[in-house]
């Protein structure tokens, strides 16, 4: 019985961890975008530094969900 409450709570976190990553993917490109383009108007640079941040918003989403997926996949493998 106990066995059974753990693993449907493993699999509870995993669905946790795992919608999460569609508002990652979301998340930094558009954080980027903000702070790209509050730079760009500041600098006057319009628009390199809102590509450049866009560009490592999307790194950083990238590094995040390969981590949750590696996280994810530790976990099920237990």
């Amino acid at each position: 019985m106990q066995k059974k409450e753990e693993d449907k709570y493993q699999q509870y976190k995993q669905i946790g961890l795992l919608t999460t990553i569609p508002f990652l993917l979301l998340a930094g490109p558009t954080v980027g975008w903000l702070i790209g383009s509050f730079l760009d108007k500041k600098f006057g640079t319009e628009p390199y530094l809102m590509y450049l941040f866009i560009i490592l918003g999307f790194i950083a989403s990238g590094k995040q969900v390969y981590n949750i997926i590696m996280r994810a996949s530790k976990d099920n493998n237990k």
